[in-house]
């Protein structure tokens, strides 16, 4: 797409509020001298690396940070993605696991990962001679409960347009889809960490057999779903309208022989199917949030039907 008609897309077909704000949005980008946009290729780091080649054209540039916590899949997705927008994409190497307080995965380990991700990124904003780093934040994510790594956006100063302007999440896919961006409806994708309950330490062990077990899952076909790792108990989630797949006999014995070669100790599936932030600290949604699961004595105690019922 040329930027002019990409533009004049999004200026005629969205609604006129959307509009107005997606417009604001590039006119703040066309300000600067130059951007660098943190970009995991999901669809809020997407839109703002869309507007910014609109806006600055050569002078935006988008960079993907690879570490331990980013699946393989993720980053091919940011190469296609970016090459889709037809920005200059750039990766930073680094590795979260070099911070002690991040392996320790206590309630804050969002906001030292997300201050390790962002410092990468301005290191190499400084070695292009670009003043600003963009983010994708966007105006619904304040609201999502406990969110410490936006506490690490606002302290290094980086730029979230969306936020700024007031973009929310609906705004943001509705901006993907006049882009004719593919990952306008792809679901979120919170990094491999959060697969593992807040203080469980963070090791590659654990994060490889969380990537390993959720590229399975991908390839079978599921599209809502996270494999959380509890110490060796692999615990599947998958969409509610997947469920009724996953509790087929033939997929409960793949699931579990396939896992289990992982590096699992033992296989289970969550009948309550997906939620965002299972195993995160209480009070937190999104890609930073507890798991609001029964203990194993509310379990025991409880009736449950039975045959004579």
């Amino acid at each position: 797409m040329t930027d002019d008609v990409a533009a004049d897309a999004v200026d005629e077909s969205l609604d006129p509020s959307v509009r107005e704000r997606a417009a604001a949005v590039r006119e703040s980008l066309a300000e600067l001298d130059g951007v660098l946009v943190a970009f995991s290729g999901g669809v809020d780091s997407a839109v703002v690396a869309a507007l910014a080649h609109d806006a600055l054209g050569a002078d935006a540039v988008a960079c993907t940070a690879r570490s331990e916590t980013l699946p393989a899949e993720e980053l091919d997705d940011a190469r296609r993605v970016a090459d889709e927008i037809g920005i200059r994409h750039e990766e930073v190497t680094f590795s979260e696991l070099d911070d002690p307080n991040f392996v320790a995965n206590d309630e804050e380990r969002c906001y030292h990962c997300r201050t390790m991700r962002l410092g990468a990124m301005f290191e190499r904003a400084r070695e292009l001679d670009i003043d600003t780093v963009c983010d994708g934040t966007n105006a619904s994510d304040p609201g999502e409960g406990h969110r410490p790594g936006l506490r690490a956006v606002d302290e290094m100063d980086a730029y979230s347009p969306l936020l700024a302007h007031d973009v929310t999440k609906d705004g943001v896919r509705a901006i993907a889809r006049e882009y004719d961006l593919s990952v306008a409806d792809k679901p979120s994708m919170a990094c491999l960490s959060s697969r593992i309950p807040t203080g469980l330490e963070v090791t590659e062990e654990r994060l490889s057999r969380v990537e390993t077990a959720e590229r399975l899952l991908r390839t079978w076909g599921f599209e809502q779903f996270r494999v959380r790792d509890h110490d060796g108990l692999a615990r599947i989630e998958v969409g509610a309208d997947e469920l009724e797949y996953a509790l087929d006999t033939d997929f409960a014995a793949a699931a579990r022989d396939h896992l289990r070669d992982a590096g699992f100790d033992h296989v289970t599936l969550d009948l309550a199917g997906y939620e965002t932030g299972s195993v995160s600290p209480e009070g937190e949604t999104g890609a930073d949030a507890d798991d609001g699961l029964p203990s194993e004595a509310d379990v025991l105690d409880a009736e449950y039907p039975t045959g004579d019922d």
